[in-house]
């Protein structure tokens, strides 16, 4: 292989790192519109014995449970999220991490906020609403019960149910009993725990005080009305999601919406739907099997989005009990809680809730090695430069083999130049002359492009840490850089905030990004440089063209990028030096 050759290989692989992440990811990403803000509200009441919104338990063991029919809704939902709350009577939710209420109709998990998020880096900016109430023009709850067997007249708590309650506050600790009996005699008792982060158990218990047997199904769902907001990214999934035997199913809300409900069975597993840093999942008893559905239908004109889980029939009989106990998680998708849920419940592989991507076997290490140095550093941007010189380490030997292969590249230059010059006209034999002095002097031309090949999973694993880890959001770096996870706020076109103008969005180059690019050239400086003057002067554009393309990047990528490329100049130079080859930087 050529050197021209080696050098086109090493810009079409830099360019496949950044371009393909920035563009391709916005060309083929579904890029959803925004919520409606029209009403989407529990109207009617529902058939006895089945929630309205509740899957409707097979005719058989065999047959695959169906939706349940689109209950009648009143439009003209609440926009004002305080007058929906104050509308049905309520069971404070307080813990360290999230505030909030369970409506004591329909005994709904209807509004959590996250004390530890906000909105925005203002300090007076609203704290994160995850759950919405029902009667709000975009509700978002969770609900659990028991649905009848087709046919079966027996009344059963639905959306409308109020239930009783033998205190007014949950807290970690402090569990709550709603109660309510049906005029059959069956008592339902549902017992809400809480814990310090932000896991919901939910146990239920049905005591039988009528004189004839009776069979449940135990459910649990979770509404999302209105088509909600996402980033639009192809290399992030927003939407239902679950676990099913082990296996991750990603479902976007436009594939529901053209293609209609789906389902699945599994023995475990969990269900949810998960936006990029928040999460609401449905964690049922791994010791059964269970029919689990993502649904979609249209209210009023709007979309209403679900996952649910139906068990098997549970036979109750005349002065009988039975319980069951499930999970909610609803809150951050903290690395650790996720880690710690999977092993305290058993549930399988809920830290895929993260969507850590391609290169899992990666990010996920990078994460937790990134988390233990800001443990020990203090800050998340210092622990990033901290694990680039741990990577740098540990492909040292590779770069090292790499740098001296271009040092001595470079120290061939002249010679290769006059081989075009003798051979220009005859390609063949200037190749063989080529190859024979590579040869001779034990040189790889096509050594140079491991860097670069090495740096395109780490790049994307480094990516994904920094663009999904709720950990990244909104952490501060030094100086201007307030979240690593957003980019570089300030742009080269106001002399970095010295001129009082806002320049359009492609002009928000910032002080980082141009670092970045400065760095970059300083780097190709030290490479052997192409014979050929097109060649020569496309790679004194390329820096120019990164930093325009990084510069909308996470400022915590364009950081290690840059830190990067530093530590490169350095052992480069070093090396360069101690084979006494000149260098630009000499």
């Amino acid at each position: 292989m050529s050197d021209q050759k080696n050098m086109i290989l090493a810009i079409a692989l830099s360019v496949v790192i950044l371009i393909g992440f920035q563009f391709l990811a916005a060309e083929f990403g579904w890029t959803p519109t925004a919520p409606s803000q029209q009403a989407i509200e529990q109207g009617a009441d529902p058939t006895p014995g089945v929630g309205s919104d509740a899957p409707v338990p097979p005719t058989d063991s065999s047959s695959s449970p169906t939706p349940s029919a689109a209950p009648a809704i009143t439009p003209g939902g609440q926009t004002d999220r305080a007058a929906a709350l104050a509308a049905t009577p309520r069971i404070e939710i307080n813990t360290p991490t999230i505030d909030g209420s369970i409506s004591l109709v329909g005994a709904r998990i209807d509004d959590v906020v996250l004390d530890d998020y906000q909105v925005t880096l203002d300090p007076n900016s609203e704290h994160i609403h995850l759950l919405e109430p029902t009667n709000y023009v975009r509700p978002y709850y969770a609900e659990f019960g028991w649905v009848a067997a087709p046919g079966s007249n027996v009344a059963l708590p639905g959306p409308k149910t109020q239930w009783e309650t033998d205190a007014t506050e949950l807290a970690p600790g402090s569990p709550v009993t709603l109660t309510w009996t049906s005029p059959q005699g069956l008592t339902f008792k549902r017992t809400i725990g809480v814990d310090d982060g932000f896991l919901f158990t939910i146990t239920d218990t049905v005591t039988n005080g009528s004189d004839a047997a009776q069979e449940l199904f135990p459910y649990g769902l979770i509404s999302r009305g209105g088509l909600p907001e996402t980033t639009g990214f192809y290399i992030l999934h927003e939407g239902p999601l679950g676990v099913f035997d082990d296996t991750l199913k990603e479902v976007d809300y436009g594939d529901l919406q053209e293609d209609g409900d789906q389902e699945a069975r599994s023995a475990g597993g969990w269900i949810g739907i998960t936006d990029k840093y928040w999460l609401a999942a449905l964690v049922p008893d791994q010791q059964a099997e269970w029919s689990y559905k993502f649904r979609h239908s249209m209210r009023n004109q709007n979309d209403r989005f679900q996952v649910d889980y139906l068990g098997g029939a549970t036979s109750v009989a005349a002065g009988g009990e039975v319980t069951n106990t499930s999970h909610f998680f609803a809150g951050a998708k903290r690395l650790d809680l996720l880690d710690k849920y999977e092993e305290q419940i058993g549930v399988p592989s809920f830290d895929l809730a993260i969507d850590f991507g391609w290169f899992y076997f990666l990010t996920k290490p990078f994460f937790i090695v990134l988390t233990w140095l800001h443990g020990i550093l203090g800050n998340f941007g210092l622990a990033i430069l901290a694990l680039t010189v741990v990577i740098k380490l540990i492909f040292f030997p590779l770069a090292n083999k790499s740098y001296k292969s271009m040092a001595k590249m470079k120290e061939l230059t002249p010679k290769l130049q006059e081989m075009r010059e003798k051979y220009g006209d005859d390609r063949q034999r200037l190749n063989e002359e080529m190859m024979a002095m590579y040869k001779r002097e034990k040189v790889n031309p096509a050594a140079g492009c491991l860097p670069i090949v090495v740096q395109i999973p780490v790049f994307f694993s480094l990516y994904k840490v920094l663009f999904v880890s709720i950990e990244m959001r909104h952490s501060p770096f030094y100086g201007w850089i307030r979240d690593l996870s957003a980019p570089d706020p300030t742009t080269l076109f106001n002399l970095f905030g010295l001129i009082p103008w806002s320049p359009p969005a492609m002009l928000m180059i910032g002080a980082w990004p141009v670092l970045m690019g400065l760095t970059m050239y300083l780097q190709q400086r030290l490479n052997p440089q192409p014979a050929d003057p097109v060649q020569a002067k496309v790679f004194m554009f390329l820096p120019l063209l990164f930093t325009f393309l990084l510069s909308s990047f996470a400022a915590g990528l364009v950081i290690y990028w840059t830190w990067n490329n530093l530590l490169s100049i350095l052992q480069q130079w070093v090396i360069m030096k101690r084979m006494g080859v000149k260098n630009a930087l000499s």
